[in-house]
């Protein structure tokens, strides 16, 4: 009785799949790891457009924007959560105590999905808070109190208060969260801690040395959602985009500060609900021209 062999691959021709099938991969991973990237941004513009569209919400019930930051330090973010279905959470919260109070401790934890950029691969700042990659623009000058933006110091905005027109104002932007560190790393990451008299005169150069000396070094951007201290919940447009200069903050009264991005460009959320992409090559004035709600300066192309 004759057996028939059975035909199949050799080893050699195993490894000629093997290898083509490897080249295949190795050509379709650009691809996946920018459709990814395409993604996350999307689901950051996203997040930018719900925030907005709940300050509008806010402003539609009370006649005016939450502050920036209020007597008891909280965010806007802590008072648009009802706009964003986290009804729940808002209920938790104990807004005639401060921010920091222990009863608030177990609202503080929670993580709010839409605060969160899905391209910052730093997580949380800290087990204690809920992070945000989304901060609102209190203005163009370092201090949070009468700043000229719309989410300063115990601000109440109201639109026909925003005399330059919606399209032309920045409400929020996103930035990286702060990693934990106590060294002088990356400006990105980490910033300079200064006390709240600093803030008096404050300069551009300043925390310049105190980086360079490794001295005063914090990263604890973003790190808590509720709060709407100085990098915390508000920023003011006195540093351009990942400015090679560290952000300053003057125990949370105010500072100097961009925004910061791993690539050249963030998002930023406009006051009529749009979101725009900003280069780095966006200059200082045009930054400042944007935070301001009334300076009358018309808006160079960016």
């Amino acid at each position: 009785m004759k057996h028939q062999r059975r035909s199949g691959f050799t080893l050699f021709q195993l490894l000629i799949v093997l290898a083509l099938l490897l080249i295949l991969f190795a050509l379709l991973l650009p691809a996946v790891a920018k459709a990814r990237l395409a993604a996350a941004r999307a689901q950051s513009q996203n997040n930018l457009k719900q925030i907005a569209l709940a300050v509008h919400s806010y402003h539609d019930v009370n006649g005016h924007m939450p502050s920036g930051n209020d007597a008891n330090n909280f965010s806007a973010a802590a008072y648009l959560l009802p706009y964003i279905e986290q009804t729940n959470l808002f209920k938790r919260i104990d807004f005639k105590k401060s921010v920091d109070d222990k009863d608030n401790a177990a609202a503080r934890k929670v993580i709010v999905k839409t605060f969160l950029n899905p391209r910052d691969n730093v997580t949380s700042v800290s087990a204690d808070f809920g992070a945000t990659n989304y901060l609102v623009s209190a203005g163009s000058l370092p201090a949070l109190a009468d700043n000229n933006g719309i989410f300063y110091q115990n601000s109440k905005v109201k639109f026909p208060d925003i005399q330059d027109g919606t399209s032309n104002t920045m409400m929020t932007g996103e930035t990286l969260k702060g990693d934990s560190g106590v060294k002088a790393t990356t400006v990105k990451r980490q910033h300079v801690l200064l006390k709240k008299d600093d803030l008096k005169g404050i300069k551009d150069e300043a925390g310049v040395k105190d980086w360079a000396d490794n001295k005063n070094i914090v990263a604890d951007r973003c790190a808590s959602w509720m709060d709407g201290r100085f990098l915390q919940g508000t920023f003011t447009a006195t540093r351009t985009l990942n400015d090679e200069k560290p952000d300053v903050n003057c125990a949370g009264v105010g500072g100097l500060s961009g925004l910061r991005g791993e690539e050249d460009i963030v998002n930023i959320g406009m006051a009529d609900g749009s979101v725009r992409a900003v280069t780095t090559k966006i200059s200082l004035e045009t930054w400042k021209f944007l935070a301001d709600k009334a300076d009358g300066n018309v808006l160079p192309n960016f």
